[in-house]
């Protein structure tokens, strides 16, 4: 065979086999064209390693052959497309679409936290069956405010984030299971919240309390309901999957919260940025809770209107830009 010859009968084949798989979009005429380009290439491959090993030039059609079978098969590579689908599209829709599920986890948690909250501050006993009054004094006067400038900024930042990340895990993942862990989870934070509010009451120290608390939990508390709520939506597939079959809806579902899980490691670095740097700072107590406020605001206002825009156009949540939808059997209903 005459190598040179050959080569040069088909290099204009090559160098088209490379454009198409370069392009974005292709028509159908295009996409046709860039499949027969691949088959044939793959066989002048083929015939050039047996008849004509060198390496440079085997090399470089075996990366045009890759790039085109990538190109055929549709194969997911990361990209900015994806990025901007997922921040605009994907997980606003998914929180959208769960909004009553962790509203319902939000009011439930409040009205948990506000009458334990109650109950410690009117009633004595308890709280001397919850500590000593030095314990309570010690609490109230100076560990509840140092807590938040006992470690630098960065690294408390950190250890919040990640502190906020596993109780927003253990919220989501016990709702999968049967929604009862998930309501465990709710139940300590919501306790834990009360009870020390309920001591700071006591001692006259709400403006403390709700000044050190509202700048950062406002959005932290909203993360940790979003995870519980989509995790008890999950869960609530398996006790009532309506009209989808079960397998159906626990992988849609499911997915959507893994859309959701994902987001709220952004939201839950926000929340800890605020806390560590807000909260602490000198500020004016208006200031802090103003700062706070604007930060959850905003995030509502991006699951509201973003969420809505996308699910009017067809959004679900679902991880379909990533791959991870499987093709399903057709079902009734």
């Amino acid at each position: 065979m005459d190598t040179d010859a050959f080569v040069a009968a088909h290099r204009a084949q090559w160098a088209r086999l490379d454009e198409l798989s370069r392009r974005r979009s292709l028509t159908g005429a295009e996409a046709d064209e860039l499949v027969d380009l691949y088959q044939r290439s793959a066989t002048h491959l083929s015939v050039l390693r047996s008849a004509y090993p060198d390496p440079s030039l085997l090399g470089r059609l075996s990366q045009s052959i890759a790039r085109a079978r990538s190109a055929v098969t549709s194969a997911h590579t990361t990209a900015w497309s994806d990025l901007s689908r997922f921040v605009l599209r994907s997980f606003p829709a998914a929180a959208y679409r769960a909004r009553w599920w962790w509203l319902g986890v939000a009011v439930a948690s409040i009205i948990v936290a506000i009458g334990i909250g109650w109950w410690v501050a009117v009633n004595a006993d308890v709280q001397s069956a919850v500590a000593t009054p030095d314990d309570i004094a010690q609490l109230v006067n100076h560990d509840f405010a140092t807590y938040y400038s006992s470690n630098p900024a960065s690294s408390f930042a950190t250890q919040v984030w990640t502190n906020n990340a596993w109780v927003a895990a253990l919220s989501l993942i016990g709702g999968a299971c049967l929604c009862l862990p998930a309501a465990y989870v709710l139940w300590q934070n919501a306790a834990n919240v009360g009870l020390i509010g309920g001591l700071m009451a006591s001692a006259g120290r709400l403006d403390l309390f709700f000044g050190l608390i509202l700048p950062h939990g406002l959005l932290e508390l909203t993360a940790v309901f979003l995870a519980a709520g989509a995790g008890i939506r999950v869960g609530w597939q398996i006790i009532d999957p309506g009209r989808r079959p079960r397998s159906v809806a626990l992988a849609t579902e499911g997915r959507a919260a893994i859309t959701i899980a994902i987001g709220l490691v952004a939201v839950l670095l926000v929340s800890g940025l605020v806390e560590a740097f807000v909260t602490p700072s000198p500020l004016p107590t208006w200031a802090r809770i103003s700062i706070g406020a604007l930060v959850w605001l905003a995030f509502l206002a991006y699951v509201v209107v973003l969420g809505r825009r996308a699910i009017a156009e067809g959004e679900d949540g679902d991880l379909r830009g990533a791959g991870l939808q499987t093709d399903v059997l057709p079902y009734a209903g």
